[in-house]
């Protein structure tokens, strides 16, 4: 059966190895800010094998013997009945056993059949309540789940994706291509412009916008490889609060001209409840 050849691909992985720098950062950070809460967080966060993630099914190309597998082995529909917006076109499967499946390889002129992510990022895309035809803007869209996530709820009449960082550009670019078919390529804007200079730099109309701003990222963070880049990251985080306020100050700004009813949806995630309690203006 397909679920139990790509659980085996996925046990030959080599573990994951935790980045003592990041580590001591987080117990003097989080210890202060978090109290004894800390513990439960800390042991979560250093054990990859209790992580959760889900299973989005590409509609593009319906992976009709993997849904089926998946449902013998006990996962179930997320989100379906529960909440006010949840579109037929979307399916999401959850193990309800911490499991990770493996990630597809980008192979050109092929789609995925599924894209792996943390269930709690669909909140954002399914509060957006995405209708055909309309245009939609992601604003910080790297490295491409919640657009990816968003064509799986409707065909909008145009997606702007838009990605700052090159490394998560790249990124952007190649899910795009592994889930999007050609004809609703030609729907799709990719740019690598500044999110605090938008409106300036590409003056445009939207019906929806996400702004899944920049974040401390600290799970995908513990597990890096370079300590030298991690380092550099800690000293950059404290910036990261301003960062946000400025791309949402700017969306607002921006779009309150422009319409009168565009629907805004700003997004941020971390362990800090510091990086968290952002004061827009």
């Amino acid at each position: 059966m397909m679920l139990t050849r790509l659980k085996a691909k996925s046990e030959r992985k080599v573990a994951k190895q935790i980045c003592k720098v990041v580590l001591d950062h987080f117990e003097k950070e989080y210890s202060r800010e978090l109290g004894d809460a800390w513990h439960t967080v800390r042991d979560i966060l250093t054990s990859p094998s209790c992580w959760q993630y889900a299973v989005l099914l590409n509609r593009f190309n319906y992976p009709f013997e993997l849904e089926k597998d998946l449902h013998l082995k006990g996962y179930h529909s997320l989100f379906q009945g529960s909440l006010p917006y949840y579109p037929k076109s979307m399916k999401c499967y959850l193990s309800r056993t911490p499991h990770r499946m493996p990630s597809e390889r980008h192979r050109i002129g092929n789609l995925k059949k599924y894209y792996l992510l943390n269930a709690a990022s669909l909140l954002p895309v399914l509060a957006l309540e995405l209708r055909d035809g309309e245009k939609v803007l992601d604003l910080c869209a790297g490295p491409g789940g919640k657009s990816i996530a968003l064509l799986q709820c409707a065909y909008p009449g145009y997606l702007h994706c838009n990605e700052h960082d090159g490394l998560r550009l790249r990124w952007l670019r190649e899910t795009l291509e592994s889930f999007i078919p050609q004809p609703l390529v030609n729907v799709i804007k990719v740019s690598e412009l500044d999110g605090r200079e938008m409106g300036d730099a590409q003056p445009e109309t939207f019906d929806k916008v996400l702004v899944d701003a920049p974040c401390s990222n600290d799970r995908s963070w513990l597990f890096s490889s370079d300590s030298q880049n991690a380092a550099c990251r800690i000293s950059q985080r404290r910036n990261l609060p301003l960062l946000q306020i400025e791309l949402l100050s700017k969306a607002k700004s921006d779009l309150k001209c422009k319409s009168d009813h565009v629907v805004l949806l700003f997004e941020a995630c971390s362990g800090s409840p510091l990086l968290l309690r952002l004061q827009i203006p």
